[in-house]
């Protein structure tokens, strides 16, 4: 007789208890950055550099900053016009005047301009710097120191006296069919198609007689008549035409600044590259100071020949040397010149504003400097 086999048959074989156990790993990353752990570091997590943190902080602490941010403002150097304008009535409403801002980027100026120049108002901006422009402002992006970016700005404002004019013209004419209903309709007669018919054939008769008389052989013109011919284009080629009238302007404005000289960042090509910017400072007050002067007189050569007599020119700069032989400069031309520095204006900038009032007729930049 044979032992029986206490192996169990295949398919049959109990289940042992296993016992499970979890690892857990945690990876302590150290603050210092190492090629190994950086696969392991969030780029949100990163801290920003100091100057990042100090400008945040000084935004978020800024009234001005705060309310420009609230009241749907470019930025808070809205508030800096809003002041100087509330002192010297800068703008008019409804009476359709013309601002050109150079520098207009972000656009705060600008608002402010469209706001108290509204509803008829004009306003042009220029800037280098590409930017969104706010609602109701003609903007051309180039740089203004450039004489073909000041041609297009005065051909501009040309096309917008023309098209105001044409406004003004169908709105009289708009004005007077509109009386002339109320007085009556006035019921014309018109011609019947046998009178067409007459008028037509009437003009062709005289169309004919008119191609007969030049196809017949002139008269022999003397000598005194060809040389009275041979005059008259030399007469009108000596007299000049008469440049367009383009003192169109009632305000210029200027907030542009030099930018500093750039040192890195060649290969950016991005259109918002800050080394293209007007509007940024480097720090050192000489420099700063020299190329605000050279901004300002470049915007006052464009006032001279654009800014109608009685009307206003706003320029910043930053305070130094020069700045008063400017200020002798602007009181020859306007009547009344003021230095001013807003309390918007941050107490550690030495940024000001000249605000030139009532330019005067009968003088123009270059008499001036030539004298």
């Amino acid at each position: 007789m044979q032992p029986r086999c206490l192996l169990p048959r295949m398919g049959a074989i109990p289940k042992l208890p296993v016992k499970r156990v979890s690892l857990s790993l945690s990876l302590s990353l150290s603050p210092t950055f190492s090629p190994l752990t950086a696969p392991f570091l969030n780029h949100k997590q990163q801290t920003r550099p100091s100057s990042s943190n100090r400008w945040k902080a000084r935004q978020n602490s800024d009234f001005f900053a705060r309310t420009a941010k609230v009241q749907g403002l470019k930025s808070r150097a809205a508030f800096k016009l809003l002041e100087l304008d509330s002192k010297y009535a800068l703008f008019r409403r409804g009476k359709s005047q013309v601002v050109v801002d150079l520098g207009y980027a972000p656009g705060s100026w600008s608002q402010v301009a469209v706001d108290r120049t509204a509803p008829n108002g004009t306003v042009i901006g220029i800037d280098i710097l590409p930017a969104q422009p706010p609602k109701g402002v003609s903007t051309i992006q180039g740089n203004f120191l450039s004489p073909g970016v000041q041609n297009m700005v005065k051909s501009l404002l040309l096309e917008t006296k023309k098209k105001k004019d044409a406004e003004r013209r169908s709105s009289s004419r708009e004005m007077t069919s509109s009386e002339d209903d109320e007085e009556g309709e006035v019921i014309k007669d018109r011609p019947s198609y046998i009178d067409l018919e007459r008028h037509m054939a009437l003009e062709e008769e005289e169309v004919a007689k008119e191609t007969a008389t030049t196809t017949s052989p002139q008269p022999t013109p003397s000598s005194s008549s060809l040389s009275e011919a041979e005059e008259a284009p030399k007469a009108k080629a000596e007299e000049k035409p008469t440049p367009p009238n383009l003192r169109l302007v009632d305000v210029v404005l200027s907030d542009m600044s030099e930018p500093w000289p750039q040192t890195y960042g060649f290969s950016i090509n991005s259109i918002s590259n800050p080394y293209n910017r007007m509007m940024n400072t480097s720090g050192i007050s000489f420099h700063d100071h020299a190329g605000s002067m050279d901004l300002c007189r470049a915007a006052l050569s464009f006032a001279s020949e654009t800014l109608k007599p009685g009307g206003h020119f706003i320029c910043k700069f930053y305070q130094g040397s020069e700045d008063k032989d400017l200020e002798n400069l602007l009181k020859k031309m306007f009547v009344r010149v003021h230095r001013e520095k807003p309390e918007s204006s941050r107490k550690e900038s030495r940024e000001g504003f000249f605000v030139a009032l009532k330019r005067k007729a009968d003088v123009v930049l270059n008499g001036i400097e030539v004298r």
